[in-house]
C-alpha cells in the first residue's frame, strides 16, 4: 500500500531541488578546478579537461534511460537511494584516478547514478501532480536549485584553494550521504504497486513507441535539447573565456554564483506566472528574449560595434540573459512532455530526459572544443539554437496545455 507523504509543500519541493542539486553541484563544483586538472593530468591537451563536465552529463544521459523504466517496475524510492550510491562509488573513483582517463570513467559513473534521482525526481512530482501544478511544483524546485550553482563554484574554488582539486570529491561524498538521509527518512513511496509496469521487452517497447510517437513530447524533446545545448556550452566554455578572453580568472567563480543566484528570482517568477500565463505563453517569451539578446551578441562582437571596455560587461549581460530565459524554459517544457505521460511517468521521464541529455552533448561538445579565444562561436550557437527552438515551439505547440489528472490523489505535497 502506498506510505502518504507527511511533507508540506516547502519541504517537498526543497527535497525535490535536492535530487537536481547532485546534479548540478557536480558540474559546478568542478569548472574552477579544470585548469588544475588540466596541468595536473592532460597538460599537453588543456581542452581536454571540458571532459569532466561531458563524462558526468554523458554518464547521466545514458542511465537517464534506465533509471525511468526501473523506478517504473520497483518505485521511486530504490532508484533515488540506489543511484546514490552508484555516485559516490563514482566520485571515489574519480578522486584517486591517476589519469584524465580513468577520471573520465568514475565521473561517467557518477552520471549513471545521478540519473536515479534525477529521473525519479521528476516521476515523483508527476505522481503527485500535472499540469500547471506540477509546473508550479517544478518551478519551486528549480529557484530553490539555483541556490546551489550560484554557490557551488565558490565552494569548489575555495576546497581547491584549500586542499587541492582531488578534496572536491569529498564534498560529493557529503552531498551524496546527505540526499540519501533526508530522502530516505522522509519522503513515502508515490508509485502504488498496482501502477507499476513490468520489467520486460514487450512493456518497454510499447512505453517507448508511446512517448516517441506523441508530438507534444516529440516537440518539447527537441526545444529542450537545442536549450539544453546553449547551456552546456555555456558551462564548458565559461571558464576560458573568462581567463582567455578577458583575462580574469580569479573573477570566474564569483560571477558564476551571481548569475546562478539570479536565476532563482526568475524560477520564482516562473513559479507565480504560470497559472496565470501558462506554460507555452512563458516558454515562447523566454526563447524569444533569448533569441534576440544572441543575435544582437553576435552582431555587436562579430563586427567589432562594442567598444573594448564593454565586452565583458556585455558577456556578463548576455550570460545572465541565457540563464534567467532558461529558469522559465526547462521545467515548463518537462511538464509538457509529461502531461499526457502520466501512466508512464517513469518511462517519459526517462526517454525524454535521456535523449535531451545526449542529444545536447552533440552540440555541446564541438562547440566547447571550437574554443578559438573568442566567444564568437558559443553566442552564435546560441542565436542559432534559439532561434530553432522558438520556431518549434511557435509552430508546433498549440494546444498543448489540456487538463490532466494525477496519478494519485494525495492532496497538495
Amino acid at each position: 500500500m502506498i506510505r502518504k507523504s507527511p511533507l508540506g509543500t516547502a519541504e517537498f519541493a526543497a527535497l525535490i531541488a535536492c535530487m537536481y542539486a547532485v546534479l548540478a553541484y557536480s558540474m559546478d563544483a568542478m569548472l574552477p578546478s579544470l585548469p588544475r586538472i588540466a596541468a595536473d593530468l592532460s597538460p599537453a591537451m588543456a581542452n581536454r579537461a571540458q571532459f569532466v563536465i561531458t563524462a558526468f552529463i554523458l554518464g547521466m544521459g545514458l542511465g537517464t534511460f534506465l533509471a525511468g523504466p526501473l523506478s517504473d517496475a520497483f518505485g521511486r524510492r530504490r532508484i533515488v537511494l540506489g543511484g546514490l550510491a552508484l555516485y559516490t562509488f563514482g566520485a571515489f573513483v574519480a578522486w584517486q584516478a591517476p589519469s584524465l582517463e580513468v577520471m573520465i570513467v568514475g565521473r561517467i559513473l557518477q552520471g549513471l547514478g545521478a540519473a536515479g534521482p534525477r529521473v525519479a525526481a521528476i516521476a515523483i512530482v508527476r505522481d503527485r501532480f500535472a499540469g500547471r501544478q506540477m509546473a508550479r511544483i517544478l518551478s519551486l524546485s528549480l529557484m530553490i536549485f539555483t541556490l546551489v550553482p550560484g554557490v557551488a563554484p565558490v565552494i569548489g574554488e575555495w576546497i581547491a584553494l584549500g586542499f587541492g582539486w582531488r578534496a572536491v570529491f569529498f564534498s560529493f561524498f557529503a552531498f551524496a550521504i546527505i540526499a540519501s538521509l533526508w530522502f530516505g527518512l522522509r519522503q513515502g513511496e508515490t508509485l502504488a504497486p498496482e501502477n507499476r509496469r513490468p520489467l520486460n521487452a514487450g512493456a518497454l517497447r510499447a512505453a517507448l513507441v508511446e512517448v516517441l510517437t506523441h508530438r507534444q513530447v516529440l516537440t518539447c524533446i527537441a526545444a529542450q535539447t537545442l536549450v539544453y545545448g546553449v547551456l552546456f556550452s555555456t558551462l564548458t566554455t565559461s571558464q576560458p573565456i573568462f581567463e582567455h578572453v578577458f583575462g580574469r580568472p580569479a573573477d570566474f567563480a564569483y560571477y558564476m554564483g551571481a548569475i546562478s543566484l539570479a536565476g532563482g528570482g526568475a524560477a520564482l517568477a516562473n513559479a507565480a506566472l504560470v497559472g496565470r500565463l501558462g506554460m507555452r505563453a512563458l516558454i515562447l517569451r523566454a526563447l524569444f528574449v533569448q533569441s534576440a539578446v544572441s543575435v544582437a551578441a553576435v552582431l555587436l562582437v562579430g563586427f567589432r560595434l562594442l567598444p573594448e571596455p564593454l565586452l565583458f560587461p556585455g558577456y556578463i549581460l548576455w550570460k545572465a540573459t541565457v540563464f534567467l530565459s532558461i529558469a522559465f524554459i526547462i521545467n515548463n517544457l518537462n511538464a509538457l512532455a509529461l502531461a499526457p505521460m502520466g501512466h508512464i511517468a517513469g518511462m517519459a521521464a526517462s526517454v525524454a530526459t535521456g535523449t535531451v541529455t545526449i542529444s545536447s552533448l552533440v552540440f555541446a561538445v564541438p562547440i566547447g572544443l571550437a574554443f578559438d579565444g573568442s566567444a564568437l562561436p558559443l553566442l552564435s550557437a546560441a542565436a542559432v539554437f534559439g532561434i530553432v527552438a522558438f520556431l518549434l515551439m511557435a509552430l508546433n505547440a498549440a494546444g498543448m496545455e489540456r487538463p490532466a489528472r494525477p496519478l494519485t490523489d494525495t492532496g497538495p505535497a
